[in-house]
């Protein structure tokens, strides 16, 4: 009998030659994963415990001001807001994203065969989502600000993107939602600076998204082999535009009027910054890196990747 090292050895081997795994074992350790590593948030965190005076809600490197002139102008009072902002405006961004991607989900299952153990993770990972949803949404009354929803332009080219997207590109886009938000989560929740809340939150996120981001890559990698190749086209550019979107969508600036700043220098402080650029870049270089790998990143697409900011 293979053992779990040498199975999981057997699958560096194979990523390390570019060879498919086989979908059903894929998913079948999924799920063995889901059993035993999956989280109730409502049980699983303390949502009476009052909030910490003087802790961040997301580490400072992470907020988007951090290190440009107007950061250094303001208090660290003023700081820790935008913090709780962001970190609500974030949490918006994921509601939205997530509601996203469980319809991608659910169009990619429709004409699969419902005893797979590939469409039987697609529903336990749908069943994470709808958690995840709830816990951010819970998350952002805990600490008393808004919701922030995407802007409507951005609302609308969700809706068309969820509607036309191919199977390729419904899960670059997956990626693209849960990388660079997951690689910004790593940091958080062992972050003592940060609240406790905080750092529970995305603990549950962090370990059960690590599920979804190898069920994402493994398909991803199938599917720009066996794909048509107009399909595999059409993903290099919707991924890239869906890119644009999402690194706009990240920064929220009605942020900025919310805790007393100027929105439009903000913003403008924000797009100079090279520090901004940087935790980007450094957050997605993971999943470029992998798109580059499998052929995502060509022509038309990758110009849009880098007019991102998110690929260098």
């Amino acid at each position: 009998m293979t053992t779990l090292t040498e199975a999981d050895a057997l699958d560096g081997l194979r990523d390390a030659l570019g060879l498919l795994k086989d979908r059903e074992q894929v998913a079948e350790r999924l799920l063995a994963s889901s059993a035993k590593h999956s989280f109730d948030p409502d049980k699983e965190l303390d949502w009476d415990a009052p909030l910490e005076e003087g802790k961040w809600f997301w580490p400072p490197e992470l907020v988007s001001l951090y290190d440009t002139p107007m950061w250094k102008r303001m208090s660290e009072e003023q700081r820790i807001l935008l913090s709780r902002h962001e970190a609500a405006a974030l949490a918006s961004l994921g509601i939205w994203f997530e509601i996203i991607l469980m319809q991608l989900l659910v169009r990619h299952i429709y004409d699969k065969a419902a005893t797979s153990a590939h469409v039987r993770y697609a529903l336990t990972e749908i069943e994470d989502e709808c958690r995840h949803s709830k816990m951010f949404a819970r998350l952002i009354r805990h600490g008393g600000t808004p919701w922030y929803p995407v802007s409507r332009p951005h609302q609308a080219l969700g809706r068309l993107f969820k509607t036309i997207s191919t199977t390729p590109g419904s899960f670059t886009a997956t990626l693209l939602g849960e990388e660079v938000l997951d690689w910004m989560q790593r940091l958080t929740f062992p972050d003592e600076r940060v609240q406790t809340l905080i750092r529970g939150v995305t603990r549950i996120h962090v370990v059960e998204e690590a599920r979804h981001v190898r069920y994402a890559r493994e398909e991803l990698r199938r599917q720009m082999v066996t794909a048509p190749k107009w399909s595999q086209e059409f993903t290099r550019v919707t991924s890239g535009e869906f890119a644009r979107v999402f690194s706009v969508a990240f920064v929220n600036p009605e942020v900025y009027t919310n805790v007393g700043l100027d929105k439009r220098e903000a913003m403008a402080q924000v797009k100079a910054s090279g520090h901004r650029r940087e935790v980007m870049r450094t957050g997605a270089k993971r999943l470029t890196d992998f798109l580059d790998d499998i052929g995502v990143l060509r022509g038309v697409g990758r110009r849009l990747w880098r007019s991102s900011g998110l690929l260098a």
